[in-house]
């Protein structure tokens, strides 16, 4: 049960900041959390749920010399050793957790960040090692790691390809940078690749829903292609003979389990391309965070482009 009250603040230990929040970013993964027995996390109650957030800096902790009091921050603490939770006003974590927001992005956009990002770059380039050039065709392109993923993908040089499955989000798609779009609901859509691409094929495939498209993903990509599972809701029957005469890698993928060099490494990315102008949060549905139970029912049963956020304080 998510109940709003007042909390002791935080205080931050060595090498740990503060945050004063105005924005919380909503994951899926945080309903897991509070119906129990989550396998990546299961913290001791009650507790205050949250991974995702954007504000500024509050206080700094002994030993931080690389943030200072006002920083404009966003926060992606979902392994940090330390992490007091974002559906709050103030959080206190790590200060690897903890990196600049540049000036032109909204504080809604910074609480956009933290696991979808990371879970975009992660998938990319710690799983499929996507190279310039290459081609990668991202299915559900639409949603919060999708929107993201796109970005970082053409941020290194690769063409992208991007499904979804109305007008308005094939519009979305394509507004964030896919150098073509396609509609899953439509039969046969993935017959138009070998004209996009000219007869070269997909080199990585982003997979969000795999228990549906892995048969068809395995059928379409090119030879020694890579392939990331990063979500799926059911079980399938496949012929294991299309991953043998392609030797295509097949990797899942879950940020909890990013080795922390990784994780901290992709947060440096994701930094240097939000202040360099290669990544542009998108952000779908705005709620107050005293309608947080709201937002953890609406978060898991309706399908929503970008990333649901908490507003928790005016700015």
């Amino acid at each position: 049960m998510l109940k709003l009250a007042e909390v002791e603040e935080p205080v931050p230990a060595e090498n740990e900041v503060r945050v004063r929040l105005y924005c919380a970013g909503v994951n899926p993964a945080e309903t897991y959390i509070r119906a129990g027995g989550y396998a990546f996390f299961n913290p001791e109650l009650p507790y205050i749920p949250g991974f995702d957030g954007s504000g500024v800096v509050d206080e700094i902790g002994p030993g931080v010399t690389r943030l200072k009091t006002g920083d404009r921050v966003f926060v992606a603490s979902a392994l940090a050793k330390r992490k007091t939770g974002t559906y709050a006003e103030k959080v206190v974590c790590d200060v690897t957790a903890v990196h600049k927001l540049p000036e032109s992005l909204s504080f809604e956009q910074g609480a956009a960040l933290g696991i979808p990002v990371t879970a975009a770059y992660r998938s990319l380039f710690h799983r499929a090692h996507l190279k310039p050039g290459e081609t990668v065709l991202i299915h559900g392109a639409s949603g919060g790691v999708g929107i993201l993923a796109i970005q970082l993908a053409k941020y290194v040089g690769a063409q992208v390809i991007g499904t979804a499955g109305t007008e308005e989000n094939m519009e979305l798609v394509r507004k964030y940078g896919a150098d073509a779009v396609l509609n899953h609901n439509q039969a046969d859509y993935l017959k138009a690749i070998p004209s996009i691409t000219n007869g070269g094929g997909v080199d990585v495939i982003i997979e969000m829903l795999a228990n549906v498209n892995l048969e068809d993903d395995l059928q379409l990509i090119n030879k020694f292609g890579r392939l990331v599972v990063v979500g799926n809701r059911g079980s399938l029957d496949f012929n294991p003979r299309l991953i043998m005469a392609k030797e295509v890698d097949i990797f899942g993928m879950a940020v909890w389990n990013a080795p922390l060099d990784e994780y901290n490494e992709s947060l440096i990315a994701v930094e240097a391309a939000l202040i360099n102008g290669g990544l542009q949060p998108f952000v779908g549905t705005i709620i107050p965070l005293e309608e947080a139970a709201k937002a953890h029912t609406q978060i898991v049963s309706s399908k929503s482009n970008g990333k649901m956020v908490l507003k928790i304080a005016k700015n």
